[in-house]
C-alpha cells in the first residue's frame, strides 16, 4: 500500500517536542508505538460482535511502523518468513509467491511487507487509541529522562521557584543545570517551613528528597525545605574551611516542623576540625555571626546552634545541650548508651528546652539517651538502683532476642540437612549429570536437523488512501 500521508507531521513532532521537553527522535519512537498500537487495535475490531479475539499477546511483536518525515506520512510494515505452506498469513509468506518478485529467495529468509490498512478501515477506534497510547508513551519517556536528569544528581540542593499551589503542596520549577528545562516538582506541607512566605514567583532553596511516580500523575520530584541535608549544604556554601576540609560537619539534628506552634524551628549541628589550630564552631560562626546570620536568613530564621563534637561522650553530651550550662554528665550505661545530666537548679529549663526541644535534638545529634536531673537534689544511690533494674531488663530482653535468633538459625540449619538428605534419597532429574548431558546432546541433534538463512529485505507497495491528521491527534484521553 502506498503511504498514508499525515499533514504536518513534523510539525507536530517539533510542538510536541518542545511542550514536552523532549528530542525529536524520542517523540518519533513514541509515536511509531503509538501507531502501531492503534494498528492492533484496527485488527482487533474486525472481530468485535463476531467472534472471540483471536490475537495472542505478542501476536504482533513482528510489526513495525516505519515514519516517512520528508513525505509526511507512515506504512505499517510487517516481517514474514518465507515458508513452503502458510499457516499463519500475517507471519509467514509462500516461497511461491515471493519467487514472482525475488527468483533467489530461500525457505527461512525474511521479508517485509507493506500491510497499511485504508484510511476509511482504520477507524476512530483505532485513532483514538492511537492517540491515548501516545499520551501514555511521552509520560514514560518523560519520567526516564526525569529520573535520569535528577537521580544522580551530585548537588541535590536546587533552586526552586513557586508556581502554583495543589491543596497544601507548593509546586516549584527546579532545573538540574544551566541550559536544562525547568520541570515541575512537589514541595508537600510537612516538608515545607512555617516560616516560609510561599507567594508566586518566590524563590527558595529545596533538597531534592526523591524521584517517584504518582499514579494519574506521572513523574514527580519531591523537594523539602525541612531537612537536615539543605542546613548541610548552607553551611558548606558559607564556611570555607568546610569546602576545603578543615572543618567538618559531623552530625545534625533538626526540627524544622516542631509539634506546636509555640515552639520554632530548631537545629543543632556537631563540627570538628581536622586541624588543632583551626576553630570549628568559630568558623562557622564567622565574624560577628555574619556567616550563622547567611544559613539562618536562608531558613527564615530559624534558631542554629553549633556545637564542638568531642570523642569523649560526656564531653559531647555536654556540649550538645548548648547554651545550657551543665555540671556532670553520668554515663550510667554505656552499652545501652544511656546518661543522666546534673545541672545546676536555673538551668533545668534551659537543658529541657521549651516543651522538651533542646534536650530532644541533644539526643538525636549525640544517639544518647538523656535524662536531665537537678544537681541540688539528685540521689544517686537511688538513680543507680533504677538504672540497674533498667539494665537487667534490657539485657533480659536482648537475651530473649539472641536465643530467638539462634532457635531460629537452628531450625533452617536442620531444614537444609533433611531437603539435602531427601535429595539423596530421592534425587531430582537435574541433580544427574548424565541427564544434562543427555538434554545437551538432544538440543544439538535437534539443531543440527534444522537450517535458518537469513535472506535479502523486500517491499511490495499497495495503493492507500490519505488519513487526515485529526485521526491520529484527536481522541480523549482515559
Amino acid at each position: 500500500m502506498a503511504l498514508v500521508l499525515l499533514p504536518g507531521l513534523n510539525n507536530l513532532i517539533e510542538d510536541i517536542s518542545e511542550e514536552k521537553k523532549l528530542p525529536p527522535p524520542v517523540v518519533e519512537a513514541a509515536l511509531r508505538e503509538a501507531l502501531l498500537k492503534g494498528y492492533e487495535r484496527y485488527r482487533r475490531t474486525l472481530y468485535l460482535g463476531i467472534s472471540e479475539d483471536p490475537f495472542e499477546e505478542d501476536y504482533f511483536s513482528n510489526f513495525d511502523v516505519g515514519l516517512d518525515l520528508e513525505e509526511e506520512g507512515y506504512r505499517v510494515l510487517a516481517s514474514k518468513i518465507i515458508v513452503e505452506e502458510v499457516e499463519s498469513e500475517d507471519h509467514q509468506i509462500a516461497i511461491d509467491e515471493v519467487r514472482q518478485v525475488a527468483e533467489d529467495a530461500q525457505i527461512g529468509d525474511t521479508v517485509v511487507l507493506d500491510v497499511t490498512p485504508e484510511k476509511d478501515d482504520f477507524g476512530r477506534m483505532a485513532a483514538a487509541t492511537t492517540k491515548q497510547v501516545l499520551a501514555q508513551k511521552l509520560r514514560d519517556q518523560q519520567r526516564r529522562m526525569i529520573q535520569e536528569e535528577f537521580a544522580d544528581l551530585e548537588d541535590p540542593v536546587l533552586t526552586a521557584r513557586v508556581i502554583r499551589f495543589e491543596r497544601q503542596s507548593v509546586i516549584m520549577a527546579v532545573s538540574s543545570g544551566l541550559g536544562r528545562p525547568e520541570v515541575e516538582a512537589e514541595l508537600p506541607r510537612r516538608d515545607q517551613l512555617p516560616n516560609d512566605n510561599y507567594r508566586a514567583n518566590a524563590t527558595f532553596k529545596v533538597f531534592l528528597k526523591e524521584v517517584s511516580e504518582v499514579p494519574r500523575r506521572g513523574p514527580q520530584l519531591f523537594v523539602s525545605r525541612a531537612n537536615a541535608g539543605l542546613v548541610v549544604y548552607l553551611f558548606e556554601n558559607e564556611v570555607p574551611e568546610i569546602q576545603e576540609g578543615s572543618v567538618r560537619i559531623v552530625a545534625v539534628a533538626r526540627e524544622a516542623n516542631p509539634p506546636s506552634r509555640s515552639v520554632g524551628p530548631r537545629t543543632k549541628v556537631a563540627v570538628d576540625s581536622v586541624e588543632r589550630e583551626v576553630d570549628p564552631v568559630g568558623a562557622c560562626i564567622g565574624a560577628r555571626g555574619s556567616r550563622i546570620q547567611q544559613v539562618v536568613n536562608e531558613l527564615r530564621g530559624e534558631k542554629i546552634d553549633v556545637i564542638r563534637w568531642s570523642q569523649d561522650p560526656g564531653q559531647y553530651i555536654a556540649n550538645s545541650l548548648s547554651p545550657a550550662r551543665v555540671e556532670m554528665v553520668r554515663l550510667v550505661d554505656p552499652e545501652g548508651q544511656h546518661a543522666h545530666v546534673l545541672v545546676p537548679p536555673d538551668q533545668l529549663s534551659l537543658a529541657i528546652g521549651r516543651e522538651g526541644q533542646n534536650v530532644r535534638l541533644a539526643a538525636r545529634l549525640t544517639g544518647w539517651k538523656i535524662d536531665i536531673k537537678n544537681a541540688s537534689d539528685y540521689d544517686q544511690e537511688s538513680e543507680d538502683a533504677v538504672v540497674t533494674e533498667l539494665i537487667a531488663q534490657r539485657q533480659e530482653e536482648e537475651a530473649l532476642q539472641a536465643e530467638a535468633e539462634a532457635r531460629l538459625a537452628a531450625e533452617q540449619a536442620a531444614r537444609a540437612e533433611e531437603d539435602a538428605r531427601l535429595r539423596e534419597l530421592y534425587p531430582l532429574p537435574e541433580d544427574d549429570e548424565e541427564y544434562g548431558d543427555g538434554e545437551q546432546e538432544l538440543i544439538e541433534s535437534e539443531l543440527s536437523d534444522s537450517e535458518v538463512v537469513e535472506g535479502n529485505v523486500s517491499e511490495s507497495e499497495v495503493s492507500a488512501g490519505d488519513v487526515s491528521e485529526s485521526d491520529v491527534s484527536e481522541g480523549g484521553e482515559r
